[in-house]
């Protein structure tokens, strides 16, 4: 058992006989107890409220109240902690009952040995120690479930904030697809590797790409008209920033406008974005 329950073994000696109460201390004193004493069931009552006890020893006949009656009051108080009775064997009737209920864990004689004594108080101190660890570690037991649960319910909440978070940016990035997927106006996307990462179906269909061909993966040197190339080496790379408006003519006789616009500084561009609109015939 630890030092510290160790240094708080507290027992309550309570006896009518000053005389049988002296004795016991001389005989216990030397096991380190803190020992108080009282000379009746209503005194030893009051010492309870005022200290923590383990272990307590009672006279069985005592005036006013009994040895039985106090030990049953106290079970009710502090079922805890440990009760023996230390009477005479005439007693032993008296306190049958008792030990059948429970109300005490040990029935001792007078005059008792000192070194059976001694043994007996030193075991019930071990079993009330052992019921007070089992109860802090219990306590301590509920309180990390408490917290784990607590951490949980918390883990849970982000998890379905983040879950929230990721369906509300999938829905943002469909509708933003679906927007892209069907502008009137041709979108291409070149990263500075000079592959395109965008691409939608009219600007597909601008290059006259068959329906269901995508021009995504591709490199831009392999997939776009050369008049477009040129284009683009005007800004990328570290050319403009941006390339205003200019109509050029595709191969097939097609005119489009065109504005390029790098996604990032002129000096370190992200990309390339390529908007594409077919002329109207007049």
């Amino acid at each position: 058992m630890s030092e510290l329950l160790q240094a708080s073994r507290t027992i309550l000696l309570v006896d009518d006989e000053t005389n049988i109460i002296n004795a016991l201390k001389r005989t216990l004193r030397p096991d380190g107890y803190t020992i108080l004493s009282a000379n009746s069931g209503e005194e030893g009552l009051a010492l309870l409220t005022q200290h923590e006890v383990g272990v307590i020893i009672s006279d069985q006949r005592m005036p006013h109240m009994t040895g039985v009656e106090f030990l049953h009051k106290v079970k009710e108080l502090y079922p805890k902690t440990l009760r023996i009775v230390l009477s005479g064997y005439t007693e032993l009737e008296s306190v049958t009952s008792i030990i059948n209920e429970g109300a005490i864990c040990k029935f001792l004689t007078k005059p008792w040995d000192d070194d059976l004594l001694r043994d007996n108080i030193h075991e019930a101190f071990q079993h009330y120690e052992m019921e007070q660890e089992n109860l802090r570690l219990s306590r301590e037991l509920r309180a990390a479930n408490d917290k784990l649960s607590m951490l949980n319910q918390n883990l849970e909440q982000k998890v379905a904030d983040k879950s929230h978070e990721i369906v509300h940016s999938i829905n943002l990035l469909q509708i933003s697809q679906e927007i892209l997927e069907h502008l009137p106006i041709g979108i291409i996307g070149i990263d500075e590797q000079n592959m395109i990462v965008i691409s939608n179906k009219r600007a597909e269909a601008i290059f006259g790409q068959p329906p269901g061909t995508c021009l995504l993966g591709l490199m831009a040197v392999d997939a776009l008209p050369d008049v477009l190339l040129q284009l683009l080496q005007k800004v990328y790379p570290g050319g403009l920033a941006q390339l205003d408006e200019e109509i050029v003519t595709l191969n097939e006789g097609t005119s489009i406008r065109v504005l390029i616009n790098t996604m990032g500084d002129a000096s370190q561009s992200k990309g390339i974005i390529i908007v594409l609109s077919p002329l109207r015939e007049r």
